[in-house]
């Protein structure tokens, strides 16, 4: 089967391209050809080249042409459409005559601030997309270019355009039975949407974590306003067992958090590493106690999160979105209701002080993510998702 991928940008940069690669790779195995069309390239390019060796970037003009002329070029038998809003780019892809499903990786497609909260008082939304958003949220705080004017405007208009002709597509696929509700809340129909959670390879025979005395706590993410790191910062500031913690990443709200730590008088406990390498990551949670997540925006998955339960850690973290449905309370780790730092602080305190309950927590997470989120059984879902979609064209003509 000839597969086209659509993307927004090529490389590695987070969640949604770390899956676009490892699922090409793995459909590459099992003989699929795959291309890619795409907009602008990021950093680690060297990988994604060996994999996506037919592609055609779409550039910032005439993309309608340009996506065409992927269309005609590397004729699929379906397009695997992941981030995209340009509308010249998703009409094509409507009047493609191929069947096109879209792999929904977050609120990029129905919130004009793609992130579901409120930038001020961080207030998860639970509206549907509508003229109600034109005043919160048609001027987006902090999305604009990062060397120029912080603030991106969003037409609603276009936003409602791009939810109409996403209705068209073939299937919606998402991650968590949240997304699924997100998507149907903003009128998508409910047999058009298929959950396959985008779950990470598994690593082959993970060493356990140490929980030594060392007590290490491990953040993985970007540092950015939705992540709650600041949050995150001032609940390790109530807790009372000794501690490291080391946050492993980098976004526009790193400094600001680092200002933070210093003020709360956590710079010799709080160690911040920046972006690191995959391998790193896993490094760092051989060495722990503890993983945690202090998204405060709704979690569409949290793929980190997964992450650390298959190495053994516990998890602790802030109920949001999606988040209580791979995490859950006192079987692989602790939920603390949103924003309430004294509960986060309790949870960690709960697990650093009790080695047995870490490892029994860590257990449970690795068998509960080896038995619900198995990567080959996600590709065997999206194959099948395929060979449907394939038929079914084929059938019609």
């Amino acid at each position: 089967m000839r597969l086209l991928f659509v993307h927004e940008r090529f490389g590695a940069f987070g969640g949604a391209e770390a899956n676009i690669l490892l699922t090409a790779q793995e459909l590459r195995r099992r003989g699929y050809s795959v291309a890619m069309a795409h907009g602008g390239e990021e950093s680690g390019e060297t990988e994604w080249r060996d994999v996506f060796a037919d592609r055609v970037a779409l550039g910032e003009s005439a993309r309608a042409g340009a996506m065409e002329h992927a269309l005609a070029l590397f004729q699929p038998d379906v397009v695997y459409l992941h981030k995209y809003s340009d509308p010249h780019v998703l009409h094509a892809l409507e009047n493609c005559g191929r069947p096109v499903i879209r792999m929904v990786h977050d609120h990029d497609l129905y919130c004009m601030r793609s992130y579901k909260y409120n930038f001020f008082s961080r207030q998860i939304c639970t509206r549907a997309a509508s003229a109600y958003c034109v005043f919160p949220c048609g001027a987006s705080i902090g999305r604009g270019s990062a060397k120029g004017f912080p603030i991106r405007w969003v037409s609603y208009g276009a936003k409602r355009r791009e939810i109409d002709t996403n209705k068209k597509f073939h299937r919606l696929i998402v991650a968590t039975d949240y997304m699924r509700n997100e998507l149907l809340r903003n009128g998508f129909a409910l047999e058009q949407i298929e959950t396959h959670a985008p779950v990470p390879r598994p690593v082959d025979s993970p060493d356990d974590p140490s929980f030594s005395s060392r007590n290490l706590i491990v953040y993985s993410g970007q540092i950015i306003r939705g992540k709650g790191v600041d949050v995150l910062l001032e609940s390790l500031a109530r807790v009372s067992s000794p501690f490291e913690c080391l946050i492993l990443g980098d976004g526009s709200h790193r400094a600001e958090c680092e200002r933070l730590s210093r003020r709360l008088g956590l710079e010799d406990r709080v160690h911040f590493a920046g972006f690191v390498p995959q391998s790193r990551v896993a490094e760092s949670y051989r060495d722990a106690s503890l993983a945690v997540m202090s998204s405060l925006w709704p979690e569409p998955f949290g793929a980190a999160g997964l992450e650390a339960m298959r190495s053994g850690l516990p998890v602790v973290a802030f109920d949001a979105g999606a988040i209580s449905e791979w995490l859950l309370d006192g079987v692989n780790g602790f939920l603390a209701p949103w924003m309430d730092r004294d509960a986060f602080a309790g949870r960690v305190d709960a697990i650093l002080s009790d080695k047995a309950l870490a490892r029994r927590l860590g257990q449970s997470g690795r068998q509960l993510a080896d038995e619900r989120f198995n990567f080959g059984a996600y590709i065997d879902g999206l194959e099948g998702l395929f060979s449907r979609a394939a038929d079914r064209i084929s059938t019609a003509t």
